[in-house]
């Protein structure tokens, strides 16, 4: 494995992660969203993630001889489909006749806590390839 496929890994991470963070800060902007133009209150998405290969083009054949570690890719956005959680407020302009009112099954604890898991795991991305960076840049002194 190259010093280049590391960077491609890590960037693959360092995209999936970003992702990640993206559909965490939708659902909690969308905690208590209650209508949507879909109709209905706005439903929790989650990302899933799954391994794949990095785009390396000094490590192309040689990748193919060996099992060398595949970067990370968001293989699709679920939208949660459960009933939403019904509270009542008989004031609330979406109740129905009962005086419930649909909202969305988001916990703000529960996304907030998988929020700050994205950012260490960007970080943990950024770390990564900026030792690979000093690496490559050492090797480049040594060889003045």
């Amino acid at each position: 494995m190259s010093l280049f496929s590391v960077l491609s890994i890590g960037a693959s991470g360092m995209a999936a992660q970003r992702t990640r963070a993206e559909m965490l800060t939708e659902n909690l902007a969308n905690a208590e969203t209650t209508r949507t133009p879909e109709g209905g209150p706005y439903r929790r998405k989650d990302v899933v993630f799954e391994t794949t290969d990095v785009a390396s083009p000094f490590s192309s054949i040689f990748g193919a001889q060996m099992d060398a570690p595949g970067g990370v890719a968001v293989s699709q956005i679920i939208t949660d489909m459960r009933d939403p959680e019904m509270r009542y407020l008989p004031g609330h302009p979406d109740a129905n006749a009962d005086g419930y009112v649909a909202f969305p099954r988001v916990n703000p604890a529960e996304d907030m806590v998988d929020l700050m898991g994205a950012s260490r795991s960007y970080e943990a991305n950024v770390a990564a390839i900026s030792s690979v960076k000093d690496m490559i840049q050492r090797s480049f002194d040594l060889f003045r």
